[in-house]
């Protein structure tokens, strides 16, 4: 017989199915035997009424998958109105030992994450976290098709890398063959190669790795990025427009597939977003913080508890969860971030703020070559340690910007997740390497 999911028992009342499934809990009433099992698409309530069929499942483990033959009747006591007796079932696996964390936490105690995390292939078997990983696919794969229906080249950069991408302090050093690499902050400089290659609009999904001894919930040491790069862009309202096109389309396809079960799972309401996001320039910003009596810890760059002050200053004002904040001043930015002629202290540059918490950073980059190669020298860095990133623009290079949106940070915020942990299928931090 094939193999029937659990979300289309529904249509199949008065059928005998065969499910492939776990068992999520088991409960004796008398001679009665009632299971909750699951599977990837969903929960259903098995009976097992038969006097045998019920003693041999007294014997099974909870988590054990099994293989389970039976019949599926309308049942108005039942949790979704209908259930599925039990016929018959085999075991295809069980714990041989104690499961050391539960999969079905009690409210009133919630075990540790770090105990979850490092049983991280136990605790994605609770169907609200394999929700995140929905999500996190049908977010993507809008990402990628928003990128290929606007005619934008894939690539995939290498990340291994004999020069860093903006600093030597964030860098993860490893042996190459005798030679010393670096794996790569970001795809960065080889986004920028597209350009000089003439691919004119790219994007990437890809692992990027910083070596930040930070233990914020918002930090961790290798994580996925969404880059684009665009050729012939020479103004950020440009890449502004692009970006908040990119991200409408990615929540459209999330409200539209799983608004319900986040709703369910989460409690969180994703709004449909409107266009055009609210913006605010660096220094309106910093006045606003002023005004609220908010002080930061740095005068060219936002503190988190500015971020989150500015965040709660948009949903009030605009009804709005996003907002960009654009021309950071030079010393925030990295060295390929271009500079206003007449306004040389500040960049053509932008964060994109999701509830608070940035989730995008952005510029049009410096691409002429002298200027480049001052810029460089300028935030102490040494050309030859950049020869071969220089030489891409040696040649010819259009004017060009991009951006990274940072999906692990998007989905903490659409969730209401308040670490960046509980988003990443497997966490890599300071002090984590397993599992």
């Amino acid at each position: 017989m094939k193999r029937t999911y659990i979300k289309e028992i529904k249509k199949l009342i008065g059928k005998e199915i065969l499910l492939k499934c776990w068992i999520q809990t088991i409960r004796s009433q008398g001679s009665i035997t009632f299971l909750i099992v699951r599977d990837i698409t969903g929960l259903i309530q098995c009976v097992a009424l038969d006097k045998n069929v019920s003693k041999s499942l007294d014997q099974v483990k909870i988590e054990s998958v099994i293989e389970l033959l039976g019949l599926v009747k309308e049942e108005k006591q039942a949790p979704e109105g209908y259930e599925v007796e039990i016929k018959s079932f085999k075991v295809l696996s069980e714990p041989i030992r104690t499961l050391p964390i539960p999969i079905v936490e009690k409210t009133d105690s919630k075990t540790l994450l770090s105990k979850r995390l490092d049983y991280r292939w136990l605790d994605l078997r609770k169907p609200k976290n394999l929700l995140i990983f929905k999500i996190w696919t049908t977010m993507e794969n809008a990402f990628r098709q928003y990128c290929i229906e606007k005619g934008y080249t894939e690539i995939h950069s290498p990340k291994t890398l004999v020069t860093s991408t903006e600093s030597g302090s964030e860098l993860f050093e490893v042996k190459y063959f005798g030679k010393k690499a670096f794996l790569a902050q970001s795809p960065q400089l080889y986004k920028q190669m597209a350009m000089a290659s003439g691919f004119e609009k790219v994007f990437e999904v890809g692992p990027v790795f910083r070596a930040n001894p930070s233990f914020t919930s918002r930090h961790d040491t290798e994580f996925t990025m969404y880059d684009v790069e665009i050729s012939y862009t020479e103004s950020v309202e440009e890449l502004l427009q692009e970006e908040e096109k990119m991200i409408v389309r990615m929540f459209k396809d999330v409200v539209d597939k799983y608004s319900l079960e986040i709703k369910e799972q989460y409690q969180q309401n994703i709004d449909i977003l409107v266009l055009p996001f609210p913006r605010l320039s660096f220094s309106k910003a910093k006045n606003i913080l002023k005004d609220l009596g908010i002080k930061g810890e740095k005068k060219d760059d936002l503190s988190p508890e500015e971020e989150r002050k500015i965040g709660e200053y948009i949903k009030e004002k605009f009804s709005h969860d996003f907002v960009f904040i654009y021309d950071y001043p030079t010393s925030s930015r990295a060295f390929y971030s271009m500079r206003y002629e007449d306004r040389p202290k500040y960049t053509k540059s932008f964060d994109l703020l999701y509830k608070g918490l940035e989730i995008t950073s952005g510029a049009i980059r410096e691409h002429r070559f002298e200027v480049l190669k001052s810029q460089i020298i300028e935030k102490g860095f040494k050309p030859e340690d950049f020869s071969s990133y220089l030489t891409f623009f040696a040649y010819g290079c259009p004017p060009h910007g991009g951006f990274a949106p940072g999906p692990t940070r998007i989905l903490m915020q659409m969730l209401g997740v308040k670490n960046v942990r509980e988003v990443t299928y497997i966490y890599r931090g300071v002090k984590r390497l397993s599992p």
